[in-house]
């Protein structure tokens, strides 16, 4: 009998504490859109059939709890459409927020591992493209880049 040693392809593991990926999520409307940009090229992170996720905004001024959950969605749906972690963000509102309301979604996506690059009001994105696009693509740019070795 012949026994194979099977390694993994040349190339480092994936190192845990590195910085996941960053999104825009658009909270202009009634529900979230979600998006993902390389190379300045953004595009819309959709569910796989059978397996969506409702992403209902919560009112400006809602509990802490429910943006939680809706941080839980977005961030779920984009790694289940990319493929590995996403631990960034930026937000488009509807309209500027109080820092009160600010801190508090901000404590709720820290809560499900989300950090937020910006938190900005879609008359500042000022571009024809889509709010969530627009976030994408500057999140891409915010993002911390991993350390090279």
């Amino acid at each position: 009998m012949k026994l194979f040693q099977i390694e993994e392809p040349d190339g480092a593991p994936f190192d845990p504490d590195a910085p996941g990926a960053a999104v825009g999520i658009d909270v202009t409307g009634a529900r979230g859109e979600v998006a993902f940009a390389i190379g300045g090229n953004a595009v819309s992170l959709e569910d796989r059939e059978g397996f969506a996720v409702e992403l209902p905004v919560p009112a400006a001024g809602a509990a802490a709890k429910d943006w939680q959950t809706f941080f839980e969605g977005a961030r779920l749906r984009a790694e289940r459409a990319l493929g590995r972690p996403v631990t960034h963000a930026v937000i488009v509102m509807g309209a500027a927020v109080e820092p009160i309301v600010l801190d508090r979604m901000k404590g709720a996506a820290e809560a499900v591992g989300l950090f937020l690059l910006d938190v900005m009001s879609w008359k500042a994105v000022g571009t024809a493209e889509p709010p969530s696009l627009a976030a994408a693509v500057l999140a891409e740019d915010l993002a911390p880049r991993p350390e090279a070795p």
